[in-house]
Formats: structure tokens, sequence, C-alpha cells
């Protein structure tokens, strides 16, 4: 599913327009990046935690030259899903498994 999919998806169970469900979705997004920015943590009950994270300075490597290379600190968006997603999703594929 990619955001065009899940706009119309919106769209079709609130039986708004496109235009509305994506603005819809466009300012969930943007709360939630602004929320992560400003207090490192965004927890959604029900469905999980998006939560700011540095990555230390280290060394990588190249994959075509096998050169060493330095890699910058950085900060980065992990998410982590609640119980409750989890189950969901394990429902659904056991019910894919079982349907094959």
């Amino acid at each position: 599913m990619n955001k065009g999919d899940l706009i119309e998806m919106v769209a079709s169970r609130l039986g708004e327009s496109k235009a509305q469900s994506s603005r819809l979705i466009d300012t969930v997004l943007t709360c939630i990046a602004d929320g992560v920015s400003a207090d490192g943590k965004v927890t959604i009950s029900g469905f999980g935690s998006f939560e700011k994270k540095h990555r230390a300075a280290r060394t990588g490597v190249n994959p075509v030259t096998k050169e060493r290379i330095h890699i910058e600190p950085s900060i980065t968006v992990g998410f982590r899903p609640s119980p409750l997603l989890k189950d969901v999703v394990g429902e659904a594929e056991n019910m894919i498994a079982n349907e094959a």
C-alpha cells in the first residue's frame, strides 16, 4: 500500500472526497513529524510509537570500492508497533497462510 492507496481507502471509509482525505492524511503525518521533532516521541495507543533516535558516528565500507569511510552521526525515526497492531498483522498473516 502506498499513500495514494491509503487516501483512497480513507476516502471510501469516511465517504469523503480524495482531496479531503489527502488533506487529512497530510495533516496527521505532519502532526506526527512535529511531535517527534519537538518531544522525541509520539505514541498512538493501539497502533505504536514513533521515536527519535540518534545514530553515533561510525566507520562504514563503500560496497563498490571496499574503502573504509567515515559516517557522520545522524538522527532518524524508529517505529515500535503496539501489541494490538502485532496481533492484527499476525492474524492477517495466519489467514493468508491457511488459504494457501
